[in-house]
């Protein structure tokens, strides 16, 4: 029996939903997230910690530093991606109350929130939260 959950080519349409977004100019990184809890399911692309950590300058000649910076990094990149999903859920959930307030009848559908540096795109959907963090032109 075919997966419900799978295109007839064979691919999961969150993945393809992803490769799309992912090429699209100006996206730096995507994730999808757990509706129920903010768990991260899926990400792409890279996503820096929001609060930079301080660390005890290196010696630039030491292969050991090094080593340590490449292990500092993608662990820096895992806590950003936690970090921006944390903030990500509050926030659709802090939206998703104010929707209800407003009018019980009706549901959050796109939320999008520009700063100077970014945009974040967020589309909930029954299970999960996908999230599409862009680049923000300059103007």
């Amino acid at each position: 029996m075919a997966d419900p959950l799978l295109h007839p080519n064979g691919q999961d349409p969150l993945d393809e939903t992803l490769g799309r977004l992912s090429k699209k100019p100006g996206v730096r990184a995507t994730l999808v997230l757990d509706r129920v809890n903010g768990a991260i399911l899926k990400t792409s692309g890279q996503i820096a910690a929001s609060k930079p950590r301080e660390t005890p300058a290196a010696n630039p000649f030491s292969s050991d530093d090094r080593a340590a910076a490449g292990a500092s990094a993608a662990g820096d990149e895992r806590q950003g991606a936690e970090e921006l999903a944390a903030l990500v859920w509050n926030f659709v959930r802090a939206a998703g109350g104010l929707v209800q307030d407003l009018d019980a009848d009706d549901e959050l559908k796109l939320l999008r929130l520009r700063t100077k540096k970014q945009e974040l795109v967020i589309v909930p959907h029954t299970k999960f939260l996908l999230v599409a963090v862009h680049d923000t032109p300059p103007a």
